[in-house]
């Protein structure tokens, strides 16, 4: 059954009232693409005054179900993403990104991409045994790994069901290299993992910071960890020799792209070796959500924001504002533009954080890593002959 939070078309809220709730992302739960029936609103003659309304009931605690999975392994044919392979360990995720791409991916669920996304939680209980097949099967070929593709694999429930240790663990019995990207500070507790492979050229560590302003951030992506503990985690990474590089995505137009520069200047004195940037995406329900984010807490830049981002995305002129039966058209996924976008505002905004990585010494490529090293988990369980 779903919660009493009430389910919202998406073509109403930007128009819906401005409440946000300390760590969530959204107090929205937003009908997903998928959704069999629609519900719109309509005034039955007893509104009463706005002052008079009652708060809307308190975001709800975090729930998660465990999940059998019968596959780990997702495969990316993108020519805009630098990895063939990765695994997750969870969907869903608690820190609450109201920018996140993988909100969508909860309509799959039967979920809404809103609310539910960072409440209702899947964990993927059998995910190691599920994964060492899949790396034992005869097909496979060696290939980094990113692992946290589309959910944080560090999230707060991590901390006791310990399923990405549990994958970390079982690459380093195979020598299986990987990346593992995040948001969280918890990737500290598994330095010793990292540490070992990095040694071997086999793991890199990937962070996104977004802002070095600790009040946006709070708004931005509640649950997850402050940026000084973002950059505080890249040290001691960097300190125990894993290779990290830190993400400034997304950049959003007038909300943090002033913190280009400090964030490349930070990261390299916290010991990162490469930084990139993402432009701000809004497939599917995420576009609705972060304009009524925009309404909630920028109402006086939100026009402005995303005329900006329509423009990063080459929209046209006649899709921006929608209509009766259409919504605004915000993102296009333009293979080869849809990460960095295109136009002057894309260029200025690449040649910004260029200039930036090459005065603090940064380079804006990760190094390979080495799959030559792997070893099938069939092979160490067969006794050698000599």
């Amino acid at each position: 059954m779903r919660r009493s939070i009430p389910i919202l078309p998406s073509s109403g809220l930007p128009d819906a009232p401005a409440r946000a709730a300390k760590g969530r992302g959204t107090l929205v739960a937003i009908a997903h693409r998928f959704e069999a029936r629609g519900r719109d609103a309509e005034s039955d003659g007893w509104d009463e005054p706005a002052e008079a309304l009652p708060d809307l009931p308190a975001a709800p605690r975090t729930e998660v179900r465990e999940q059998q999975v019968r596959q780990m392994l997702s495969r990316n044919d993108s020519p805009d993403i630098p990895f063939e392979l990765a695994v997750n360990p969870y969907r869903g995720c608690e820190h609450g990104c109201i920018y996140c791409y993988a909100r969508p991916t909860h309509a799959y669920l039967d979920l809404s991409p809103g609310l539910d996304f960072e409440t209702r939680l899947v964990a993927k209980r059998n995910a190691v045994e599920v994964l060492e097949r899949e790396l034992g099967a005869r097909s496979y070929l060696p290939s980094p790994i990113a692992v946290g593709s589309v959910t944080d694999a560090y999230q707060p429930v991590e901390r006791e069901l310990r399923i990405t240790r549990g994958i970390l663990e079982l690459f380093g019995r195979t020598r299986q290299p990987y990346t593992v990207i995040t948001k969280s500070a918890g990737i500290e507790r598994d330095i010793d993992l990292l540490a070992e492979a990095a040694a071997a050229r086999r793991a890199q560590a990937a962070l996104s910071i977004t802002t070095l302003d600790p009040a946006l951030a709070r708004i931005l992506e509640p649950r997850a960890a402050s940026p000084q503990r973002r950059l505080q985690a890249v040290r001691r990474l960097a300190e125990a020799g894993v290779p990290v590089t830190v993400g400034i995505a997304p950049v959003i137009p007038f909300v943090n792209d002033g913190d280009i520069e400090a964030i490349v200047q930070a990261a390299a004195e916290a010991g990162a070796q490469s930084v990139f940037h993402i432009v701000l995406r809004l497939p599917w329900e995420v576009a609705p959500l972060f304009r009524h984010w925009l309404q909630t807490h920028f109402p006086d830049r939100a026009a402005r924001v995303m005329a900006r981002v329509q423009d990063l995305h080459g929209i046209d002129p006649a899709s921006r504002q929608g209509d009766a039966e259409h919504a605004p058209r915000d993102y296009a996924a333009t293979f080869g533009q849809r990460f960095r976008g295109q136009g002057p505002w894309a260029q200025l905004l690449s040649q910004r954080v260029a200039r930036a990585a090459r005065r603090a010494g940064l380079a804006q490529r990760v190094q390979a890593l080495d799959s030559s090293q792997f070893v099938a988990p069939r092979a160490l369980l067969q006794p050698s002959l000599f």
